[in-house]
C-alpha cells in the first residue's frame, strides 16, 4: 500500500523507530523514510526541532504538514488511516485488551530496558531521560533496571504460557513492543531471553519468522 505523502523521520538504531517500522511493515504501508542520525545529534538540529520540538524520534509527518510524535499516537493514526490488518484490536473489548497489554509491555519491559541503558551508557551522560531537558545518570537505576528486566522476562514467560500472543490469540502491537524490548536488552545489555523460558522462546521464534521482523 503506497503513500508517498507520509514521511517517517526515524533512526535505524532507535528501538522506538523500530516499533513503528514493524507496525508499518505488518500493515503493508509504504512511507518515505527520512533518516535522523542520532550519533551526529541531528535530533537537536534546528531543522528537526521544528518538526519535533521534543527532539526525539520517530516522527510521522502527514501530507498537510501535521507532525505526530510518540509511538502510540503514530500507531493510532496508522491503524485508523489504514484499517486493513488491524494491530490494535477489532471489537471494543479486544481494542481495550490490546491497549492494556501493549501498555504493560511498554511500562514493564521497554521502559525498563531504556532507563537502564540511558543511565548506564557513558555516551548518554547528561541525557538520562530523552527529551528537551538534561538529566544526570543515576547508577542505582541501573541496578534496579536489571531486576526490572528479569521480572519482565519472568512475567512474560507466564503470560505466554497462557496465550499464543501477548494480547491473546492474534499478533498485535503488544507483541511488537515486547519483541523490540527483548531484542534491545539482548543487544545493548547482553540480557537475552533466559534459558528455560520455553514459552517465550517459542513465541519469539514465531515473531522472528515474520517478514516485518527485519524492519
Amino acid at each position: 500500500m503506497s503513500n508517498d505523502h507520509l514521511k517517517l523521520y526515524e533512526s535505524s538504531g532507535s528501538p522506538n523507530s523500530r516499533r513503528v517500522r514493524i507496525f508499518i511493515a505488518e500493515k503493508g504501508i509504504c512511507v518515505s523514510r527520512v533518516p535522523v542520525d542520532l550519533g551526529a545529534k541531528e535530533q537537536f538540529s534546528e531543522a528537526y526541532v521544528k518538526i519535533n520540538p521534543r527532539q526525539v524520534v520517530p516522527t510521522l509527518v502527514l501530507e498537510d504538514g501535521t507532525a505526530i510524535g510518540e509511538v502510540p499516537a503514530i500507531l493510532r493514526y496508522l491503524e485508523e488511516a489504514y484499517p486493513g490488518t488491524p494491530l490494535l484490536g477489532t471489537s471494543p473489548a479486544d481494542k481495550a485488551l490490546v491497549t492494556m497489554w501493549e501498555r504493560r509491555m511498554e511500562l514493564e519491559g521497554f521502559a525498563a530496558v531504556m532507563e537502564t541503558i540511558r543511565n548506564k551508557v557513558p555516551g548518554l551522560k547528561g541525557r538520562a531521560i530523552a527529551g528537551t531537558h538534561g538529566y544526570e545518570q543515576i547508577p542505582g537505576i541501573v541496578e534496579r533496571g536489571y531486576q526490572r528486566i528479569a521480572d519482565f522476562h519472568a512475567d512474560l514467560e507466564t503470560r505466554l504460557g497462557e496465550a499464543p500472543f501477548v494480547a491473546g490469540d492474534r499478533f498485535s502491537a503488544a507483541d511488537i513492543t515486547a519483541v523490540v524490548a527483548i531484542d534491545f536488552a539482548a543487544k545493548a545489555l547482553a540480557l537475552p531471553i533466559p534459558d528455560g523460558n520455553s514459552a517465550t522462546r517459542r513465541w519469539y521464534d514465531k515473531i522472528a519468522g515474520r517478514p516485518s521482523f527485519a524492519a
